[in-house]
């Protein structure tokens, strides 16, 4: 009653109303201000000069409240030139005026008394979100959750079937990424060799380029921010910068005399960074020119390298259990301690949260964007002599995956932590795994067995068919396809 009273400009009622509705009587006052000042413009708008007058007198100034506010709506009397209220000819705009004077009654009233505005579709929608956020499989953005039962996905959209293997490097597999893009993946191996394999429209992976140059393993890769170039970092070597559209190296950085371990590009992408085996970091320009360094305990030989999100601080462990956020612009310094030594870390994709690969063969992820604090710990893996990288992915990075020496890929459940699959199919330690961040149904996984698998849905329940490429049919074993090349090099 007291809405539909204000809304049809009922003033006498509504403030009455509003001491039958259970407010203190400061409440009641500031409420009376707001909806009289209301009375008050609209009369003026009607050039009832004297009414509005006899309202500010009688009605407004003995509220005794707001007399900086008394004292404009005085000067619009004395000078109607001057009127700044947002009242315009006609009723919807009058109307209009008089919704926005709820929306500011429903902020001073308390829920109790007003309830806010859509409040049951908020309620609806939280609703929706607590039984997404509970379901332990939910990887798929089609379909719409219903609330007329509870909502409950099977496993059915979580990459699990090899779909592809990947058979070109020579030995060990022991990095890879896909492009911030999901257009590309890039893995790197003992051989020396970096391969870059394109993600077809038809979900296919090719082998695009291989690239040779380093002298040494390429223990770690970065995709540059716009996904044309690609970083490589040789184990204590260099680091080399690639074109992806045409495989030719750009140019290769160097320090005399030292190694470099680790790489990661600005934000910009017009600059990189680089861990040194003197623990120091370096800043380059794209040409090769250092452009500074930072000295000091700043990094280790563990490759990972990163940045945060608002690209203003470098994430580096700089001692065996200890990580360092270094504001590389002011040089201040934040540290993440652990209670084990770290072996690698992950980003998230918005870059807010550290996923912790540790000794003990625990994970652990951080909130980085602000102040830091562990949000959860996962365990399940097997991890005692090799470097195991673990990532975040799935439809909203709802699901943490690992590697394992055990021959195995681990996939929790991010919220609940809940270990949901291990994935079965390599015959040797899995190194490192990836999610494509375009693709929540393709994870890629990189092993000691010298193959990489990629991970997709039962192909059954896929739309289209399982590839087009000839060098691929030929090789068909229950729906995995191998690949020895076949794309350019």
């Amino acid at each position: 009653m007291f809405m539909r009273q204000t809304l049809e400009g009922q003033w006498d009622k509504s403030v009455s109303m509003l001491h039958k509705i259970g407010l203190d009587e400061t409440m009641i006052k500031s409420a009376s201000f707001i909806i009289l000042e209301q009375k008050f413009l609209e009369l003026l708008e009607g050039e009832k000069v004297m009414d509005a007058l006899k309202t500010l007198r009688t009605e407004i100034i003995p509220l005794s409240i707001n007399d900086e506010r008394v004292r404009v709506l005085s000067s619009y009397i004395i000078s109607p030139s001057k009127n700044l209220f947002d009242v315009s000819h006609g009723k919807e705009s009058i109307f209009r005026s008089r919704k926005k004077l709820l929306e500011e009654l429903q902020k001073l009233l308390p829920p109790t008394v007003m309830i806010p505005e859509e409040r049951l579709v908020h309620l609806v929608e939280q609703a929706v979100l607590l039984q997404k956020d509970a379901c332990k499989f939910h990887n798929s953005s089609v379909g719409k959750l219903s609330l007329l039962a509870d909502h409950k996905c099977g496993g059915g959209d979580i990459p699990s079937h090899t779909l592809q293997i990947l058979e070109e490097h020579n030995d060990e597999v022991w990095f890879l990424q896909f492009s911030h893009n999901g257009k590309y993946l890039a893995s790197s191996s003992g051989d020396c060799l970096v391969i870059i394999w394109e993600v077809m429209a038809d979900g296919q992976v090719s082998l695009k380029h291989k690239l040779s140059g380093h002298q040494k393993p390429v223990s770690y890769i970065s995709w540059s921010p716009d996904n044309d170039q690609l970083l490589t970092c040789g184990v204590e070597e260099a680091i080399k910068r690639w074109d992806i559209a045409s495989g030719e190296c750009l140019h290769t950085y160097e320090k005399r005399g030292l190694g470099l371990v680790s790489c990661t590009w600005a934000p910009d992408g017009k600059s990189i960074f680089s861990g040194v085996s003197d623990k120091s970091i370096s800043m380059w320009d794209l040409e090769g020119k250092e452009l500074k360094c930072w000295r000091g305990q700043k990094t280790t030989m563990i490759a990972d390298i990163g940045m945060t999100a608002d690209g203003k601080e470098l994430v580096t462990v700089c001692k065996e259990t200890v990580i360092l956020l270094f504001g590389w612009e002011t040089e201040s310094e934040k540290t993440i301690v652990e209670d084990h030594p770290i072996i690698s870390f992950a980003l998230s994709e918005d870059k807010k949260f550290l996923l912790v690969s540790l000794l003990n063969g625990e994970l652990h992820v951080w909130n980085i964007d602000g102040c830091t604090r562990l949000v959860a710990k996962y365990k399940g893996h097997k991890r005692t002599r090799f470097v195991v990288r673990s990532c975040f992915g799935g439809l909203e990075q709802a699901f943490i995956a690992s590697g394992s020496e055990d021959s195995q890929v681990y996939i929790w459940h991010r919220l609940s932590k809940e270990l949901i699959l291990t994935l079965a199919g390599h015959t040797a330690a899995v190194n490192c795994v990836s999610w494509n961040p375009a693709n929540p149904y393709m994870l890629a996984s990189a092993s000691d067995d010298r193959t990489i698998r990629i991970w997709g849905l039962n192909q059954v329940n896929m739309n289209g068919s399982r590839g087009q490429n000839s060098h691929n049919n030929n090789n068909n074993n229950n729906g995995v396809n191998y690949c020895n090349g076949g794309g350019g090099t």
